[in-house]
């Protein structure tokens, strides 16, 4: 008996463990079309979404126009508007520095409500980052870790999941289409 029970918690340990793990951005590497964070995020996007809380339940719609940039240097600049269903309005703007730091990462990213600069991992149409993200929670602000995991399914559309977590446990899920709109 004692030995059945050994093995069923090393079973339900490696399951919960692999449950755990992340996906390899590496899988993507040959998706295409190829994701070009210059490229993509440059001009004018607007993109369109739904909030859920752990339960599941959309809890909160918005639509969000962006405005891309880059410099000489090779430095990103991402003017966000998100406007809620309930007529609340939000901005961040990102920054997107040229890096090789971390290794396989292209950029490192910083948003004006982000905790610290993070990486950005680029792999064929994918693009992953996992960032601590300041935001107000019933007037309250609070902390939130967020893993962004985004592809790109058309030369015009990016599709973006986010898990968002608070002391290791999942709180809330975001699901945005990002559209690049067509220059003029």
């Amino acid at each position: 008996m004692k030995q059945r029970y050994s093995y069923g918690l090393i079973l339900t340990l490696v399951l919960f463990l692999s449950a755990c793990s992340s996906v390899d951005i590496n899988l993507y590497e040959k998706n295409q079309p190829t994701l070009v964070l210059n490229e993509f995020f440059n001009g004018e996007l607007t993109a369109h979404g739904i909030l859920k809380n752990r339960a599941g339940e959309v809890t909160r719609y918005f639509n969000v126009t962006l405005n891309g940039s880059w410099d000489e240097n090779g430095v990103g600049t991402l003017a966000e508007k998100f406007i809620f269903d309930d007529n609340s309005i939000e901005y961040r703007t990102w920054t997107f520095e040229p890096s090789t730091a971390i290794p396989g990462s292209q950029y490192l990213a910083k948003a004006n409500d982000t905790l610290a600069p993070t990486p950005i991992f680029l792999s064929g149409n994918a693009f992953f980052m996992n960032y601590d993200l300041l935001i107000n929670y019933k007037g309250d602000d609070m902390d939130v870790n967020i893993d962004d995991k985004m592809y790109l399914i058309s030369d015009n559309v990016l599709i973006n999941e986010s898990v968002m977590t608070k002391y290791g446990l999942e709180v809330g899920y975001i699901t945005l289409t990002i559209i690049k709109q067509p220059t003029l």
